[in-house]
Order: structure tokens, then C-alpha cells, then sequence
């Protein structure tokens, strides 16, 4: 590329002259990580589970209680006692205190607390292993679009060579037309072809973009701010596919959120066949009673003092309603497993497709490579030849299309098998980050 071509373009695009904030690959993993309101709706999920993991919440902590009533009424008292006495006044004023004290605390019911307790247990980890699959997501996504980003920039780039040699070609026409050996033909086939080339080059600008703002909205961050990637596409050639369908097993946070889903339903299928057994509970406590009269046969009463007691409550029969929730417990188990079955299916078949993509991807990328390097040389010769006469400006143009197409096809091969990596190990989880 020539330095006035180089020129040409900044001035066709003033935004790649202004400076912008570099990003690299890593850093852009952090800030969405640090910024996601994904991750952050995840974490704030996992933290209420945690707040609901406690045996209070299963109902295994004492329940204490206190009350208190205070009543003051005015009574008319007309009373005819067993001495002959009679007590008779209008507007009597009785007060009536009660209080109490009590405690109750559970014995047994089946032992439904401890299955509650594990299954808040499970749902804490269930809530973690949804912030991680959310995690692995993000990253997986901020890495495709930053390699989508290169991969357009990189034709843009291919697009600028052309150009510049479009603008040698029409500099060479220009000088030939002076020494009078060119026509006007040429002059204007030159000239369309820059033209066409710089509206090319401005609409893959406008995709890189659009791309930019795409890979700003995964990092939470405003739209309209200026950023520059610039990197290339290593793709990692040490990928097996048993590896992956082994990890994809053991590793995958969806496969084990579907392992504890499984959980949480067997342990609600023992919570709801606990509501069949007896419940006891112990209950202890203090109470408190003082009542005051202004007239009547007793004018003061107060009595205190603590108790204890024992509660038993034996189902019997309720409508079968327990029995009825029991079975739909055990199917919600079944389906959870069934769900299970479907999430190994479904990725067991991407992860063979993604396989096959990756694998084909690479065996293309050499040759595709080698073609781009013989379609540059040829671009180089048949410009050489053009300016001693020896092509003509078809010829010129015939190359750059070959060497434009090669370029297309070859970052378009880079970034597929670089996709297909990033899959793959989105789902063995081990996507580095």
C-alpha cells in the first residue's frame, strides 16, 4: 500500500484516524465478567438461595412466641350472693391482664425437615452451577463476537491492498494516457473500479461497526464508545473429540444443574410422603393472668406460673390429597431425568457437528492459505506486467477479484474453526478466561 492511498482511505474514514481505546481479548473477558447484569441477576440468585439455606427455613429451629392482651371494660354488676348479699353498681371498671411465654419445638414428622434442609442445600448449589454456565457464556460469546471483529477487519484489510493497487493501476493509466498510449476506456474502468472498491470497503466498515457495538452491549458498556481490536485468529489444532464428550460429561454446568434438578425432585418426593407420618412436638412455656374488679364477687385474681405439654397429630385421611401429591412428586423426578436424557442428546449431537465443522475447517485453512499467497503474487506480477504492457487492465482486474476472494475465504475459514473451538469448549468447560 502506497502512503496517498494510505491517505485516501483515513480520509474516506476519519474514524480510523482518531484514537481509540485498545482492547484485547482478555481484557474484554473482565469487563464483561465485571459488568454482565446476566452474571449479576445469577449472583444475586445464588445469594438468596444461600439466605434460604438454613434449618429455619426447613423448620427445624424452636418456634418462641410471646403475647400479650390488656383489656379494660365498664360493666353494670347487679350480683345476689348465697349469704343473702347483694352487689349492685353501674359503670364498674374491670381490668385484664394476659401474658405469655411459649416455645414449641419439633420432635419428629417424618423426618421432612431433613429432606427440606437437603433440598435447600441442592437449590444453593443449583443456583451456583447456573452462575457458572452463565459465567462460561458470557466468555464464550465476548470471545466469538472479539474474533468476529478480527475476522472483519481482516477482510477490510484485504480490501484496503486492493485498493491500493487500484490507485497504482489508475496512477499507471494516468502516466500512459500522458505518454498517449492509453485510452479514456481505461482511464474510466480505473476510476469505476476505485470507486466500487472505496463503496465495498465502506460497507464492511459499517458491519465491523455494528460488530463493535455488538461486543460493547456484552461489556456493558455505551454504545457509542471507540474501541480497537486488533489481533489475529490462533486457533488451538489440540482438540480431541473424546476429550470433549468425556469433560462435556463430568464438566458441563447445565448437564449437572440437570443432576441436581434430579436431586431436588427425589428429596420433594420424600418431603410429600413425610406429610403421612405423625408429627409430635414439644411445647413449653410461661403464662401470666391478672384480672382487677371494682365490684363483684372476686375483686382480684392473678395466677401464673410455666407449663409444658406434648403435641401429636396423626393423619388419617385427608381425600388422598397426600397420596395424589406423592405420585406427581415421583413424575416430576421422571421428567427431570428425562430432561436430563435430552440435554446429553442435544449436546452430544453439537458437540459431534461442531467436531465435524472444526475438523473440516482446518483441513481447508492450509490449502486456502497457500491459494491467498499465490493470488498475492499473482496480483504483484500481473500489476508489474500491466505497467510495462505486457497485461491489460481486465487482467488487473481479474487478479484482484482472485486475491479479494482469497482473503474472503480464508478468515472466513479462520474464524469458523475458531467458532467451532470456542463451542466445544464452551461445552467441556474448559474455555480459558
Amino acid at each position: 500500500m502506497t502512503i496517498s492511498s494510505l491517505k485516501y482511505i483515513l480520509l474516506l474514514f476519519p474514524s480510523l484516524a482518531m484514537a481509540q481505546q485498545k482492547l484485547d481479548l482478555p481484557a474484554a473477558i473482565n469487563l464483561a465478567l465485571k459488568n454482565s447484569l446476566d452474571i449479576q441477576l445469577s449472583k444475586n440468585n445464588l445469594e438468596a438461595n444461600t439466605i434460604y439455606n438454613n434449618y429455619g427455613v426447613a423448620g427445624g429451629l424452636p418456634l418462641i412466641t410471646a403475647s400479650g392482651t390488656q383489656t379494660s371494660q365498664s360493666t353494670d354488676v347487679n350480683q345476689r350472693l348465697n349469704t343473702g348479699v347483694t352487689i349492685e353498681r353501674n359503670g364498674t371498671t374491670t381490668n385484664t391482664l394476659n401474658s405469655g411465654l411459649g416455645a414449641s419445638v419439633l420432635v419428629f414428622n417424618g423426618r421432612r425437615v431433613v429432606a427440606t434442609k437437603q433440598r435447600l442445600a441442592t437449590l444453593e448449589k443449583l443456583s451456583q452451577r447456573e452462575l457458572d454456565s452463565m459465567i462460561i457464556n458470557v466468555v464464550a460469546n465476548v470471545q466469538l463476537k472479539y474474533f468476529d471483529i478480527v475476522r472483519q477487519q481482516s477482510y477490510a484489510s484485504t480490501l484496503q491492498t486492493s485498493i491500493a493497487v487500484s490507485q497504482q493501476k489508475l496512477d499507471i493509466v494516468k502516466a500512459k494516457r500522458e505518454l498517449g498510449l492509453s485510452n479514456d476506456a481505461d482511464l474510466f474502468q480505473a476510476q469505476v473500479d476505485i470507486n466500487t472498491q472505496n463503496q465495498t470497503l465502506q460497507a464492511q466498515q459499517l458491519i465491523i461497526d455494528q460488530d463493535k457495538t455488538d461486543l460493547l452491549r456484552l461489556l456493558t458498556l455505551n454504545a457509542d464508545s471507540s474501541i480497537h481490536v486488533s489481533d489475529t485468529i490462533i486457533i488451538d489444532k489440540n482438540i480431541s473429540l473424546d476429550s470433549v464428550l468425556a469433560n462435556m460429561e463430568t464438566k458441563n454446568p447445565r448437564l449437572l444443574a440437570a443432576d441436581l434438578q434430579i436431586r431436588i425432585n427425589e428429596l420433594r418426593e420424600r418431603e410429600t410422603a413425610a406429610q403421612r407420618y405423625p408429627s409430635l412436638t414439644l411445647n413449653t412455656g410461661f403464662n401470666y393472668n391478672r384480672t382487677e374488679a371494682g365490684a363483684g364477687n372476686v375483686l382480684f385474681n392473678q395466677n401464673y406460673g410455666p407449663y409444658i405439654g406434648a403435641g401429636l397429630v396423626i393423619p388419617i385421611f385427608n381425600g388422598t390429597v397426600y397420596r395424589r401429591q406423592s405420585q406427581v412428586a415421583a413424575i416430576n423426578t421422571k421428567n427431570a431425568k428425562i430432561e436430563r436424557d435430552i440435554y446429553t442428546r442435544d449436546y452430544t449431537a453439537n458437540v459431534i457437528k461442531l467436531w465435524q465443522s472444526y475438523t473440516n475447517n482446518l483441513q481447508q485453512i492450509e490449502t486456502s492459505g497457500n491459494n491467498y499467497e499465490l493470488s498475492s503474487k499473482l496480483l504483484n506480477l500481473v500489476l508489474q506486467r500491466f505497467q510495462l504492457g505486457q497485461a491489460t487492465i481486465v487482467d488487473v482486474k481479474t487478479a484482484q477479484q482472485s486475491f479479494e476472494n482469497a482473503g474472503y475465504i480464508l478468515v472466513n475459514l479462520s474464524y469458523a474453526a475458531k467458532a467451532s473451538e470456542i463451542q466445544l469448549k464452551l461445552l467441556a468447560n474448559t474455555l480459558d478466561y
